[in-house]
């Protein structure tokens, strides 16, 4: 049995959820049906006419891609350009296109988190942060003889995250009271009999993103056949999101180390610098893709390097100025994205027991030569 193409996109949503995408980024289903078993997954960084046949000679359905194919509305689709030829390969061989983009670089364990974990750096954060996630606090009142299993239940399925601590909830003993109806099968009393009961009034903050599982959780553990519980919004900040990282290295080292380190771990032949090979480095911004517009950002986080894709010509003037180092690693260095995605797919399925396999495009799409 293969998994079905929706279940393979809700696990792939797990590890990048859309929710995370900067606005108008062309992220999700871009072509074909994901209304069919998957026996075959192949992962890209482009989806170009070599990767689509490399699809069809691995015989895949999916495709998961971290660019996209289409970038805005198609006025038409005519199969005599180099566009339409493309959509119409992929149409004809059933072969379904899924985007993953500022999700997935944005995402925990994603493409700026792999960077960062490349080289080594510690103490991470974003380089500019989006968005935080929304928290709410929980309160659930559960009879003093299972507020263990209640608390651990919720506390187990994500709730009690501050900060680096877990598991964390306050407790307050009371009594309650409430007078089963007719019709009712109480866990305690009976029908027309008010009843005091002592109970354990539990709180626990729950993050937006496990808010279902832990009320699934809470539900299930829960004695009571109608639980009482309340959940209010709080004005205060979530785990933070955003794009690029910015971290330390354990020690600092010359400028030459880490490109040398850079083109090792990305796997790239050539990078492009600016500033003095020779000077001393030790916070390391990252970000993968097109970095530009993160200068300021690395400067204003005191980045001695940014290491990042496509810097134009005006933009490493203004860094070198700045007294900013650069190492242009080329868009192309996200490469690394097809054996993570590929491999954290497959553990996923294989705890689901399906048979579909998911294979890591083995195809370079640089598009550019170096002579």
């Amino acid at each position: 049995m293969f998994a079905k193409g929706q279940t393979i996109i809700q696990w792939m949503e797990q590890l990048a959820p859309k929710s995370l995408a900067v606005p108008d980024d062309k992220i999700g289903l871009q072509l074909g049906t994901l209304n069919k078993q998957v026996e075959k997954v192949l992962v890209a960084l482009d989806v170009t006419d070599e990767v689509v046949e490399e699809a069809i000679r691995l015989g895949a359905q999916l495709i998961i891609a971290h660019h996209a194919i289409i970038f805005r509305p198609l006025a038409h689709l005519q199969t005599d350009t180099v566009a339409g030829r493309l959509y119409e390969k992929l149409i004809k061989h059933d072969i379904a296109v899924y985007i993953t983009h500022t999700n997935y670089d944005i995402a925990e364990g994603g493409m700026n988190d792999l960077m960062a974990a490349c080289l080594d750096l510690t103490e991470t954060k974003a380089l500019e942060t989006l968005q935080t996630e929304p928290l709410q606090k929980l309160v659930v009142f559960v009879p003093e003889t299972h507020a263990d299993h209640v608390r651990a239940a919720v506390l187990n399925a994500g709730a009690g995250h501050i900060g680096n601590y877990s598991h964390c909830s306050f407790n307050l003993n009371g009594t309650g009271t409430f007078m089963p109806q007719a019709g009712s099968q109480p866990f305690i009393g009976a029908a027309g009999k008010l009843e005091h009961v002592e109970e354990v009034r539990i709180e626990t903050i729950v993050p937006k993103s496990v808010k279902s599982r832990v009320l699934q959780a809470m539900f299930k553990a829960h004695p009571y056949e109608e639980v009482a519980y309340d959940l209010y919004p709080l004005d205060m900040p979530g785990k933070a999101f955003g794009l690029g990282r910015i971290g330390k290295l354990d020690s600092g080292i010359s400028l030459q180390q880490l490109v040398d380190k850079v083109k090792q771990r990305f796997e790239v032949p050539h990078v492009r610098v600016v500033g003095d090979l020779s000077r001393q480095v030790l916070k390391v911004a990252v970000l993968g893709g097109s970095g530009a517009r993160y200068v300021r950002h690395a400067l204003f986080q005191g980045a001695d390097v940014l290491v990042t894709g496509d810097i134009d010509y005006h933009t490493a003037h203004d860094a070198l100025a700045a007294g900013l180092a650069i190492i242009d690693a080329g868009h192309n260095a996200e490469k690394m994205m097809k054996q993570d995605v590929a491999s954290r797919l497959q553990s996923l399925n294989d705890k689901h027991g399906t048979g579909t396999t998911f294979h890591a495009s083995e195809l370079s799409t640089e598009p550019f030569q170096f002579v």
